[in-house]
């Protein structure tokens, strides 16, 4: 051990011996830590300063808002052809930002075309349910 924390354990028993940590918040509760193993050493004070302070690294930034634009494409109107077409650029813009970001030039998570494919036909799935549905209407009418 070194000689700071010789000192720090020291002072902290001194303290638990006076009885000043006795009344402090979340006593007797169980501590829940960060788990910061994959954060090299010399980085982690900076990180978690960071992290306390609500900001997040931008890739993560950039994945929160392909998931809010894949979340209001699914959402759109089937006849909402421009708003779709927007909501579809922005999202392979953010997609080559992240890719980017990752320093890999594409990304296999995002263009990955097995999963673009199932994002697609999952959009194209719900037009289809929601043609259908019109169709339906329109004939009991």
């Amino acid at each position: 051990m070194s000689l700071l924390d010789e000192i720090a354990e020291q002072r902290v028993a001194e303290a638990r011996d006076r009885g000043e940590l006795d009344n402090l918040p979340g006593v007797g509760r169980r501590q829940t830590l960060d788990d910061d193993a994959m954060v090299p050493e010399h980085l982690r004070a900076g990180y978690r300063l960071l992290k306390n302070a609500g900001f997040i690294p931008p890739e993560m930034q950039l994945q929160r808002e392909i998931n809010t634009v894949e979340e209001l494409l699914e959402q759109l109107p089937v006849e909402d052809q421009a708003g779709r077409s927007d909501a579809r650029r922005r999202l392979e813009v953010l997609r080559m930002q992240l890719a980017e970001k990752r320093g890999r030039g594409l990304s296999m998570l995002t263009t990955d075309p097995a999963y673009q494919q199932r994002l697609l036909d999952r959009l194209d799935r719900r037009e289809s349910d929601v043609l259908g549905n019109q169709a339906e209407e329109r004939s009991r009418e």
